[in-house]
């Protein structure tokens, strides 16, 4: 009887490892935990957890969202073959891509939270990586775009925020003093980022008041409601978005809020808001954005995955916008 690695049975290699054996990372990709890992591996796209949530003014759960897109998808090692369709490209065969761990928050401190948020992201950008934060609440964007900004320099990045709600509560909304309500405002308050470089997509439902709209315009803030897509429809309010980021800022942050999703495609998250966008037009979006605009950051933020069915679709739908983001990074380089 032959030795076990002489049998065709015993020989399947890492490529052939099935996407729910080992340890599980964004996408299977190299696990770097250091900065300098990053910038000896050559790393392009940096994907980093943010897994907190004490900004939450209505249900918790989204610090369990880095884990669970994490788990999120049936793409097996080492993903060379992960191929987008329509955008004819391998992206993690064209991008350099690292699970670049999880920043370290702790649950009972907002402020040593996003603290260690800003400090990761930082890390990243100065390794020469894109980050692209997973959340946890949609508070872990104030850091994060912090960051950012600090390391490009004052007015150059503007920020494309898809969500239901606006986020530009005070800062003491909801008790919190940095809600999930709230970053939005902070940023634009904190001169991190100028209100007409921010445009928003998707905003709906009973809040926030026509006070905090006011607000909005007199910072030079853009926006554009599903009221305004039904009727428009979502083409044109696109093309509209897409020229707005490009009216000022040279750089974009991209932050998308998993509520911007009709509930019936992403149930599990703190807020969600009936009368959403559907899957197939987030994605486009997504794609469409990251394709034009000079993107050089994003987050996707709020899945609380105890809220979700046994489908996972939630989390489904979130890794696919991560995704899209790598897709058109890739498609956008393969072009040069």
């Amino acid at each position: 009887m032959g030795k076990p690695g002489d049998d065709p049975i015993y020989r399947n290699s890492d490529a052939d490892m099935p996407s729910f054996v080992g340890v599980s990372t964004f996408l299977q990709s190299p696990l770097i935990q250091t900065p300098e890992g990053l910038k000896e591996q050559g790393v392009e796209v940096a994907i980093m957890g943010a897994p907190f949530d004490m900004g939450v003014v209505n249900r918790p759960g989204a610090r369990f969202g880095p884990r669970a897109i994490r788990q999120a998808g049936y793409f097996g090692a080492p993903n060379d073959d992960l191929y987008h369709m329509g955008l004819q490209v391998y992206p993690t065969d064209v991008l350099s891509v690292a699970d670049f761990g999880d920043a370290n928050c702790p649950p009972s401190s907002l402020e040593r939270s996003h603290e260690a948020i800003q400090a990761k992201v930082s890390q990243c950008l100065k390794a020469g990586a894109l980050p692209i934060v997973v959340g946890g609440d949609h508070s872990i964007t104030l850091p994060s775009a912090t960051a950012v900004a600090n390391h490009y320099g004052p007015g150059k990045v503007g920020i494309v925020h898809f969500d239901a709600h606006a986020d530009t509560a005070p800062a003491t909304y909801g008790g919190v003093l940095a809600s999930h309500s709230s970053p939005m405002r902070r940023l634009i308050e904190d001169g991190i980022v100028q209100g007409k470089n921010f445009v928003q997509v998707g905003l709906r439902g009973y809040w926030p008041p026509h006070t905090l709209f006011d607000w909005m315009r007199e910072q030079g803030m853009r926006w554009h409601q599903m009221s305004e897509i039904e009727t428009r429809g979502f083409d044109p309010v696109l093309d509209d978005a897409i020229s707005e980021a490009l009216d000022g800022p040279e750089l974009i942050y991209l932050s998308v809020d998993i509520d911007v999703l009709d509930p019936a495609f992403a149930p599990a998250t703190g807020t969600p808001e009936p009368g959403g966008l559907t899957s197939v037009e987030l994605l486009r979006a997504v794609r469409t954005i990251v394709g034009s605009v000079e993107t050089v950051a994003a987050d996707v933020v709020e899945v609380a995955p105890d809220y979700e069915g046994p489908a996972n679709i939630t989390a489904e739908a979130a890794l696919r916008v991560i995704l899209e983001i790598l897709s058109s990074l890739a498609n956008k380089k393969k072009s040069l």
